[in-house]
Protein backbone atom coordinates (compact mmCIF):
# COMPACT_ATOMS: atom_id res chain seq x y z
CA UNK A 1 0.00 0.00 0.00
CA UNK A 2 1.28 3.69 -0.79
CA UNK A 3 1.60 5.98 1.80
CA UNK A 4 -0.63 8.72 -0.12
CA UNK A 5 -3.32 5.63 -0.12
CA UNK A 6 -2.65 4.85 3.57
CA UNK A 7 -3.36 8.45 4.83
CA UNK A 8 -5.88 8.99 2.57
CA UNK A 9 -7.82 5.42 4.23
CA UNK A 10 -6.59 6.47 7.40
CA UNK A 11 -8.18 9.98 7.35
CA UNK A 12 -11.88 8.25 6.39
CA UNK A 13 -11.69 6.08 9.64
CA UNK A 14 -10.41 8.72 12.22
CA UNK A 15 -14.17 9.22 12.79
CA UNK A 16 -15.01 5.73 13.86
CA UNK A 17 -11.91 5.01 15.22
CA UNK A 18 -12.74 7.51 17.79
CA UNK A 19 -15.99 6.44 18.31
CA UNK A 20 -14.77 2.96 19.17
CA UNK A 21 -12.21 4.35 21.24
CA UNK A 22 -14.65 5.91 23.27
CA UNK A 23 -16.37 2.96 23.63
CA UNK A 24 -13.44 0.85 24.44
CA UNK A 25 -12.07 2.85 27.41
CA UNK A 26 -15.70 2.87 28.65
CA UNK A 27 -15.97 -0.93 28.36
CA UNK A 28 -12.82 -1.63 29.89
CA UNK A 29 -12.85 1.27 33.06
CA UNK A 30 -12.72 -0.46 36.48
CA UNK A 31 -14.30 1.39 38.97
CA UNK A 32 -11.00 2.00 41.40
CA UNK A 33 -13.20 1.18 44.38
CA UNK A 34 -13.06 -2.46 43.89
CA UNK A 35 -9.13 -2.54 43.73
CA UNK A 36 -9.63 -1.80 47.38
CA UNK A 37 -12.34 -3.82 47.94
CA UNK A 38 -10.61 -7.12 46.49
CA UNK A 39 -7.36 -6.26 47.77
CA UNK A 40 -5.44 -5.94 44.89
CA UNK A 41 -1.83 -5.70 44.48
CA UNK A 42 -1.84 -3.40 41.85
CA UNK A 43 1.36 -2.93 39.69
CA UNK A 44 2.56 -6.10 42.50
CA UNK A 45 3.05 -3.67 45.27
CA UNK A 46 1.67 -3.52 48.56
CA UNK A 47 0.41 -0.07 49.25
CA UNK A 48 3.70 0.82 51.51
CA UNK A 49 5.63 0.19 48.08
CA UNK A 50 6.70 -2.95 49.34
CA UNK A 51 6.81 -5.36 46.33
CA UNK A 52 5.33 -8.55 46.29
CA UNK A 53 7.44 -11.90 46.32
CA UNK A 54 6.68 -13.54 43.58
CA UNK A 55 10.22 -15.18 42.93
CA UNK A 56 13.85 -15.81 44.02
CA UNK A 57 16.48 -14.78 42.61
CA UNK A 58 20.86 -14.91 43.02
CA UNK A 59 21.44 -12.19 40.38
CA UNK A 60 20.96 -8.98 42.24
CA UNK A 61 19.78 -7.53 45.50
CA UNK A 62 18.49 -3.69 46.28
CA UNK A 63 17.87 -2.56 49.92
CA UNK A 64 16.02 0.28 50.87
CA UNK A 65 14.83 -0.44 54.62
CA UNK A 66 16.16 -1.75 57.41
CA UNK A 67 14.78 -5.49 59.16
CA UNK A 68 13.50 -5.36 62.23
CA UNK A 69 14.12 -8.17 64.81
CA UNK A 70 11.84 -10.25 63.32
CA UNK A 71 13.09 -9.67 59.92
CA UNK A 72 10.27 -7.68 58.58
CA UNK A 73 10.58 -4.44 56.55
CA UNK A 74 11.35 -1.40 59.61
CA UNK A 75 12.97 1.77 59.03
CA UNK A 76 14.26 3.59 55.00
CA UNK A 77 17.97 2.93 54.85
CA UNK A 78 20.45 4.69 51.90
CA UNK A 79 20.10 2.59 49.46
CA UNK A 80 22.46 -0.29 48.89
CA UNK A 81 22.38 -2.38 45.30
CA UNK A 82 24.54 -5.92 44.80
CA UNK A 83 24.95 -7.59 41.93
CA UNK A 84 25.55 -11.30 43.19
CA UNK A 85 26.03 -10.09 46.45
CA UNK A 86 29.15 -7.83 45.93
CA UNK A 87 28.28 -3.85 46.64
CA UNK A 88 28.26 -2.15 43.86
CA UNK A 89 29.88 0.65 45.32
CA UNK A 90 32.75 -1.92 46.22
CA UNK A 91 32.59 -3.18 42.54
CA UNK A 92 33.04 0.23 41.25
CA UNK A 93 36.03 1.40 43.66
CA UNK A 94 38.15 -2.08 42.18
CA UNK A 95 37.66 -1.27 38.55
CA UNK A 96 38.43 2.72 38.83
CA UNK A 97 41.26 2.21 41.12
CA UNK A 98 42.67 0.33 38.99
CA UNK A 99 42.49 2.20 36.06
CA UNK A 100 40.46 0.12 33.70
CA UNK A 101 36.88 -0.97 32.56
CA UNK A 102 34.22 -2.72 34.39
CA UNK A 103 31.30 -3.68 32.11
CA UNK A 104 32.57 -6.90 30.87
CA UNK A 105 33.81 -8.12 34.18
CA UNK A 106 30.29 -7.36 35.68
CA UNK A 107 28.48 -9.10 32.76
CA UNK A 108 31.26 -11.97 33.46
CA UNK A 109 29.72 -11.75 37.27
CA UNK A 110 26.16 -11.80 37.05
CA UNK A 111 25.93 -14.65 33.97
CA UNK A 112 28.61 -16.30 36.22
CA UNK A 113 28.16 -15.27 39.96
CA UNK A 114 31.64 -15.24 40.91
CA UNK A 115 34.67 -12.20 40.19
CA UNK A 116 36.23 -13.84 37.00
CA UNK A 117 40.43 -13.78 37.26
CA UNK A 118 42.63 -11.80 34.99
CA UNK A 119 42.79 -15.26 32.82
CA UNK A 120 38.77 -15.53 32.83
CA UNK A 121 38.12 -12.18 32.29
CA UNK A 122 41.12 -11.96 29.14
CA UNK A 123 38.63 -14.95 27.70
CA UNK A 124 35.74 -13.56 27.76
CA UNK A 125 36.54 -10.55 26.31
CA UNK A 126 38.34 -12.62 23.45
CA UNK A 127 34.51 -14.39 22.80
CA UNK A 128 33.19 -11.14 22.98
CA UNK A 129 34.91 -9.68 20.23
CA UNK A 130 34.40 -12.64 18.49
CA UNK A 131 30.81 -11.90 18.48
CA UNK A 132 31.06 -8.50 18.05
CA UNK A 133 29.89 -8.89 14.23
CA UNK A 134 26.63 -8.94 12.53
CA UNK A 135 26.04 -11.33 9.85
CA UNK A 136 27.07 -10.91 6.27
CA UNK A 137 25.49 -8.20 4.57
CA UNK A 138 23.15 -7.75 7.74
CA UNK A 139 23.74 -4.21 7.66
CA UNK A 140 23.00 -3.23 4.59
CA UNK A 141 20.10 -5.63 3.31
CA UNK A 142 18.42 -5.38 6.65
CA UNK A 143 19.40 -2.36 8.83
CA UNK A 144 19.63 0.14 5.90
CA UNK A 145 15.72 -0.70 4.62
CA UNK A 146 13.21 1.83 6.01
CA UNK A 147 14.91 2.60 9.51
CA UNK A 148 12.34 3.13 12.40
CA UNK A 149 12.32 6.28 13.78
CA UNK A 150 12.56 4.97 17.32
CA UNK A 151 15.02 2.98 17.82
CA UNK A 152 14.19 0.97 20.55
CA UNK A 153 11.78 -0.73 17.82
CA UNK A 154 15.32 -0.71 15.86
CA UNK A 155 16.81 -3.14 18.39
CA UNK A 156 13.82 -5.36 18.89
CA UNK A 157 13.56 -5.24 14.60
CA UNK A 158 17.23 -6.14 14.56
CA UNK A 159 16.76 -8.86 17.02
CA UNK A 160 13.70 -10.87 16.05
CA UNK A 161 15.61 -10.64 12.67
CA UNK A 162 18.62 -12.26 14.00
CA UNK A 163 16.38 -15.00 15.45
CA UNK A 164 16.88 -16.48 11.29
CA UNK A 165 20.47 -16.58 11.43
CA UNK A 166 20.76 -18.57 14.60
CA UNK A 167 21.21 -22.57 13.63
CA UNK A 168 19.25 -23.47 16.94
CA UNK A 169 17.06 -20.56 17.70
CA UNK A 170 14.70 -22.38 19.45
CA UNK A 171 17.01 -24.63 21.97
CA UNK A 172 16.69 -23.68 25.57
CA UNK A 173 19.42 -26.13 26.99
CA UNK A 174 21.45 -23.83 29.22
CA UNK A 175 24.63 -24.07 26.78
CA UNK A 176 22.76 -22.86 23.71
CA UNK A 177 20.38 -19.95 25.60
CA UNK A 178 24.09 -18.81 26.86
CA UNK A 179 25.98 -18.68 23.41
CA UNK A 180 23.04 -16.70 22.09
CA UNK A 181 23.15 -14.41 25.24
CA UNK A 182 27.11 -13.49 25.36
CA UNK A 183 25.88 -13.01 20.90
CA UNK A 184 23.45 -10.64 21.73
CA UNK A 185 25.61 -8.83 24.52
CA UNK A 186 28.51 -8.38 21.80
CA UNK A 187 25.85 -7.21 19.21
CA UNK A 188 23.41 -4.95 20.57
CA UNK A 189 25.61 -1.57 20.31
CA UNK A 190 25.73 -2.59 16.59
CA UNK A 191 22.47 -2.80 16.43
CA UNK A 192 21.62 0.19 17.90
CA UNK A 193 24.32 2.37 16.30
CA UNK A 194 23.43 1.25 13.07
CA UNK A 195 20.17 1.77 13.49
CA UNK A 196 20.66 5.35 14.45
CA UNK A 197 22.79 5.87 11.56
CA UNK A 198 20.64 4.29 9.01
CA UNK A 199 17.81 6.29 10.57
CA UNK A 200 19.53 9.74 10.05
CA UNK A 201 20.77 8.92 6.82
CA UNK A 202 17.51 7.55 5.62
CA UNK A 203 14.66 10.09 7.17
CA UNK A 204 17.17 13.46 7.97
CA UNK A 205 18.98 12.86 4.68
CA UNK A 206 22.32 13.08 6.93
CA UNK A 207 25.79 11.86 5.74
CA UNK A 208 26.13 7.93 6.44
CA UNK A 209 29.33 6.80 8.10
CA UNK A 210 29.55 3.08 8.99
CA UNK A 211 32.51 2.20 11.08
CA UNK A 212 33.59 -1.63 12.35
CA UNK A 213 34.31 -2.32 15.55
CA UNK A 214 37.63 -2.66 17.47
CA UNK A 215 38.21 -6.28 18.28
CA UNK A 216 40.61 -4.86 21.17
CA UNK A 217 38.11 -2.57 22.71
CA UNK A 218 35.45 -3.33 24.84
CA UNK A 219 31.35 -2.03 25.21
CA UNK A 220 31.70 1.69 25.63
CA UNK A 221 35.09 2.15 23.64
CA UNK A 222 33.28 0.67 20.65
CA UNK A 223 30.09 2.15 20.96
CA UNK A 224 31.55 5.64 21.08
CA UNK A 225 34.07 4.23 17.95
CA UNK A 226 30.92 3.35 16.02
CA UNK A 227 28.92 6.63 17.08
CA UNK A 228 31.18 9.39 15.94
CA UNK A 229 32.40 10.15 12.57
CA UNK A 230 35.93 10.98 13.46
CA UNK A 231 35.46 7.60 15.76
CA UNK A 232 37.60 9.85 18.27
CA UNK A 233 36.85 10.11 22.30
CA UNK A 234 38.05 10.77 25.73
CA UNK A 235 39.50 8.39 27.95
CA UNK A 236 37.70 10.21 30.53
CA UNK A 237 34.70 9.95 28.09
CA UNK A 238 34.97 6.06 27.35
CA UNK A 239 35.55 5.55 30.92
CA UNK A 240 32.31 7.08 32.38
CA UNK A 241 29.82 5.73 29.59
CA UNK A 242 31.36 2.02 30.84
CA UNK A 243 30.49 3.04 34.33
CA UNK A 244 26.73 4.25 33.36
CA UNK A 245 27.03 0.18 31.57
CA UNK A 246 27.95 -1.33 34.99
CA UNK A 247 25.11 0.76 36.90
CA UNK A 248 22.50 -0.09 34.87
CA UNK A 249 23.33 -3.98 33.99
CA UNK A 250 21.19 -5.28 36.54
CA UNK A 251 19.04 -3.62 39.46
CA UNK A 252 17.36 -6.73 40.99
CA UNK A 253 14.25 -9.41 39.71
CA UNK A 254 11.63 -7.22 40.43
CA UNK A 255 12.06 -4.27 37.96
CA UNK A 256 10.11 -4.53 35.01
CA UNK A 257 12.03 -5.74 32.24
CA UNK A 258 14.07 -8.38 34.12
CA UNK A 259 10.48 -9.13 35.56
CA UNK A 260 9.14 -10.22 31.75
CA UNK A 261 12.68 -12.18 30.91
CA UNK A 262 11.35 -14.05 33.64
CA UNK A 263 7.50 -14.34 32.42
CA UNK A 264 8.32 -14.99 28.96
CA UNK A 265 11.41 -17.52 29.20
CA UNK A 266 8.72 -19.58 31.88
CA UNK A 267 6.45 -20.44 28.88
CA UNK A 268 9.56 -22.30 27.02
CA UNK A 269 10.20 -19.23 24.42
CA UNK A 270 13.21 -18.26 22.26
CA UNK A 271 15.81 -16.28 23.98
CA UNK A 272 15.08 -13.61 20.75
CA UNK A 273 11.29 -13.17 21.46
CA UNK A 274 12.52 -12.99 25.31
CA UNK A 275 14.51 -10.18 24.07
CA UNK A 276 12.20 -8.33 22.25
CA UNK A 277 9.20 -8.81 25.02
CA UNK A 278 12.08 -6.82 27.64
CA UNK A 279 13.09 -4.17 25.40
CA UNK A 280 9.35 -2.92 24.89
CA UNK A 281 9.21 -3.25 28.36
CA UNK A 282 12.21 -1.27 28.89
CA UNK A 283 11.06 1.38 26.01
CA UNK A 284 8.03 2.37 28.00
CA UNK A 285 8.95 6.27 29.47
CA UNK A 286 7.99 4.72 33.32
CA UNK A 287 10.90 2.36 32.58
CA UNK A 288 13.77 3.28 30.34
CA UNK A 289 12.52 6.73 29.13
CA UNK A 290 13.11 8.34 32.52
CA UNK A 291 16.61 9.87 31.51
CA UNK A 292 14.93 11.88 28.57
CA UNK A 293 12.72 13.32 30.09
CA UNK A 294 15.07 14.69 32.81
CA UNK A 295 16.99 16.35 29.74
CA UNK A 296 14.24 17.91 28.82
CA UNK A 297 12.93 19.43 31.91
CA UNK A 298 16.21 20.57 32.79
CA UNK A 299 15.88 22.42 29.04
CA UNK A 300 12.59 24.02 29.93
CA UNK A 301 13.51 25.27 32.93
CA UNK A 302 16.59 26.95 31.37
CA UNK A 303 14.76 28.14 28.94
CA UNK A 304 12.10 29.99 31.09
CA UNK A 305 14.46 30.97 33.83
CA UNK A 306 17.05 33.61 33.04
CA UNK A 307 19.24 33.54 36.15
CA UNK A 308 18.90 30.23 37.91
CA UNK A 309 18.69 30.26 41.82
CA UNK A 310 17.22 28.80 44.64
CA UNK A 311 14.27 30.70 44.72
CA UNK A 312 13.56 30.25 41.24
CA UNK A 313 14.01 26.60 41.17
CA UNK A 314 11.99 26.15 43.62
CA UNK A 315 9.09 28.38 42.29
CA UNK A 316 9.32 26.52 38.91
CA UNK A 317 9.72 22.91 40.85
CA UNK A 318 6.30 24.02 41.82
CA UNK A 319 4.71 24.74 39.01
CA UNK A 320 5.59 21.36 37.58
CA UNK A 321 3.98 19.49 40.83
CA UNK A 322 0.96 22.06 40.05
CA UNK A 323 0.77 21.13 36.35
CA UNK A 324 1.49 24.10 35.15
CA UNK A 325 5.31 23.81 33.41
CA UNK A 326 6.87 21.51 31.31
CA UNK A 327 5.05 18.81 30.47
CA UNK A 328 2.41 19.52 32.61
CA UNK A 329 2.34 15.90 34.37
CA UNK A 330 3.14 17.21 37.38
CA UNK A 331 6.25 14.86 37.58
CA UNK A 332 9.83 15.87 38.38
CA UNK A 333 11.55 13.56 36.47
CA UNK A 334 14.59 12.08 38.03
CA UNK A 335 13.77 12.49 41.54
CA UNK A 336 12.21 9.32 43.69
CA UNK A 337 11.91 5.44 43.19
CA UNK A 338 9.56 2.97 43.68
CA UNK A 339 12.04 0.87 45.83
CA UNK A 340 15.00 3.53 47.36
CA UNK A 341 13.81 5.84 49.96
CA UNK A 342 16.53 7.82 51.40
CA UNK A 343 18.91 7.02 48.12
CA UNK A 344 19.87 5.41 45.38
CA UNK A 345 23.46 4.39 46.00
CA UNK A 346 23.75 4.71 41.44
CA UNK A 347 23.43 8.69 41.61
CA UNK A 348 25.54 8.56 44.54
CA UNK A 349 28.82 6.77 42.35
CA UNK A 350 27.44 8.93 39.46
CA UNK A 351 27.57 12.10 40.28
CA UNK A 352 31.71 12.09 41.54
CA UNK A 353 31.94 11.11 38.21
CA UNK A 354 29.85 13.30 36.05
CA UNK A 355 31.39 16.59 38.00
CA UNK A 356 34.95 15.46 36.76
CA UNK A 357 33.06 14.86 32.96
CA UNK A 358 31.44 18.79 33.61
CA UNK A 359 34.86 20.19 34.01
CA UNK A 360 36.56 18.56 30.84
CA UNK A 361 33.00 19.84 29.17
CA UNK A 362 33.07 23.36 30.13
CA UNK A 363 29.70 22.40 31.67
CA UNK A 364 29.93 23.14 35.25
CA UNK A 365 27.39 26.04 35.51
CA UNK A 366 24.74 23.19 34.47
CA UNK A 367 26.57 20.79 36.99
CA UNK A 368 25.74 23.26 39.96
CA UNK A 369 21.98 23.72 38.63
CA UNK A 370 21.68 19.91 38.55
CA UNK A 371 22.84 20.22 42.33
CA UNK A 372 20.23 22.57 43.27
CA UNK A 373 17.77 20.96 41.68
CA UNK A 374 19.13 17.44 43.38
CA UNK A 375 18.95 19.12 47.02
CA UNK A 376 15.45 21.67 46.28
CA UNK A 377 13.51 19.31 44.83
CA UNK A 378 12.86 16.91 47.67
CA UNK A 379 11.77 19.67 49.74
CA UNK A 380 9.20 21.15 47.54
CA UNK A 381 7.84 17.49 46.49
CA UNK A 382 7.53 17.16 50.65
CA UNK A 383 5.73 20.06 51.09
CA UNK A 384 3.28 19.41 47.64
CA UNK A 385 2.51 15.78 48.39
CA UNK A 386 1.45 13.43 51.25
CA UNK A 387 4.42 11.20 51.11
CA UNK A 388 4.78 7.52 52.44
CA UNK A 389 8.30 7.57 51.93
CA UNK A 390 11.19 9.61 51.39
CA UNK A 391 12.29 10.90 47.47
CA UNK A 392 16.11 11.46 46.15
CA UNK A 393 17.63 11.67 42.70
CA UNK A 394 17.88 8.53 41.42
CA UNK A 395 20.22 7.31 38.28
CA UNK A 396 18.05 9.19 35.61
CA UNK A 397 18.57 12.21 37.19
CA UNK A 398 22.25 12.42 36.08
CA UNK A 399 22.48 9.74 33.78
CA UNK A 400 20.83 12.20 31.11
CA UNK A 401 23.59 14.72 31.87
CA UNK A 402 26.05 12.10 31.01
CA UNK A 403 24.73 11.15 27.69
CA UNK A 404 24.07 14.94 26.88
CA UNK A 405 27.88 15.97 27.87
CA UNK A 406 28.90 12.74 25.61
CA UNK A 407 26.85 14.56 22.46
CA UNK A 408 24.67 11.14 22.54
CA UNK A 409 21.53 11.62 20.52
CA UNK A 410 18.25 11.12 22.58
CA UNK A 411 17.25 8.52 20.05
CA UNK A 412 19.87 6.69 21.70
CA UNK A 413 19.59 7.03 25.40
CA UNK A 414 17.47 4.08 26.20
CA UNK A 415 19.04 1.50 23.75
CA UNK A 416 22.27 2.71 25.80
CA UNK A 417 20.16 1.60 28.78
CA UNK A 418 19.38 -1.99 26.73
CA UNK A 419 23.20 -2.38 25.86
CA UNK A 420 23.88 -2.60 29.51
CA UNK A 421 20.73 -4.62 30.61
CA UNK A 422 21.36 -6.99 28.28
CA UNK A 423 23.84 -8.39 30.83
CA UNK A 424 21.39 -8.83 33.41
CA UNK A 425 18.22 -10.14 31.32
CA UNK A 426 20.63 -12.75 30.54
CA UNK A 427 21.57 -13.93 33.80
CA UNK A 428 17.66 -13.81 34.41
CA UNK A 429 16.94 -15.86 31.73
CA UNK A 430 18.94 -18.56 32.34
CA UNK A 431 18.25 -18.38 36.19
CA UNK A 432 14.56 -18.99 35.12
CA UNK A 433 15.23 -21.74 32.41
CA UNK A 434 18.08 -23.56 35.47
CA UNK A 435 15.51 -23.67 38.10
CA UNK A 436 12.80 -25.21 35.92
CA UNK A 437 9.73 -23.08 37.22
CA UNK A 438 6.38 -23.12 36.45
CA UNK A 439 4.92 -20.42 33.85
CA UNK A 440 4.17 -17.51 35.61
CA UNK A 441 0.29 -16.95 35.25
CA UNK A 442 -0.83 -14.35 37.89
CA UNK A 443 -4.64 -14.27 38.98
CA UNK A 444 -6.91 -11.61 37.73
CA UNK A 445 -10.84 -11.64 39.42
CA UNK A 446 -13.33 -10.68 37.14
CA UNK A 447 -15.60 -8.00 38.19
CA UNK A 448 -18.00 -7.93 34.99
CA UNK A 449 -21.55 -9.68 36.47
CA UNK A 450 -22.72 -12.36 34.42
CA UNK A 451 -25.00 -11.58 30.79
CA UNK A 452 -27.42 -13.32 29.24
CA UNK A 453 -27.19 -13.56 25.68
CA UNK A 454 -29.31 -11.32 23.12
CA UNK A 455 -29.67 -12.69 19.54
CA UNK A 456 -28.64 -10.19 16.58
CA UNK A 457 -32.31 -9.03 15.82
CA UNK A 458 -32.96 -8.25 19.50
CA UNK A 459 -29.94 -5.85 20.17
CA UNK A 460 -30.61 -2.04 20.15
Amino acid sequence: METQEYEKILKEATPQLQKLATLAKKSTTIDNSFYKEKDVKRGLRDNDGTGVLVGLTEISEIVAFNKDKDGKKGSPCDGILRYRGYNIKDLVKGFMDENRKGFEETAYLLLFGELPSKKELEDFNHLLAKFRQLPPSFVRDFIMKAPPQDMMNGLSRGVLTLYSYDPDPDGIDIKNVLRQCIELIAQFPLLAVYSYLAKRHYHNGESLHIHHPDPNAGTADNFLRLLRPDSKYTDLESKILDLMLVLHAEHGGGNNSSFTTHVVSSSGSDTYSVTAAALGSLKGPRHGGANIKVVEMFDDLKANIKKPNASSIKDYLSKILAKKAFDKTGLVYGMGHAVYSISDPRAIIMKDYVKKLAIEKNREEDFAIYEMIEKLAPEVINEKKNMFKGVAANVDFYSGFVNSMLDIPKELYAPIFAISRMAGWSAHRIEEIANNGKIIRPNYECVTEPKNYVGMLQRK
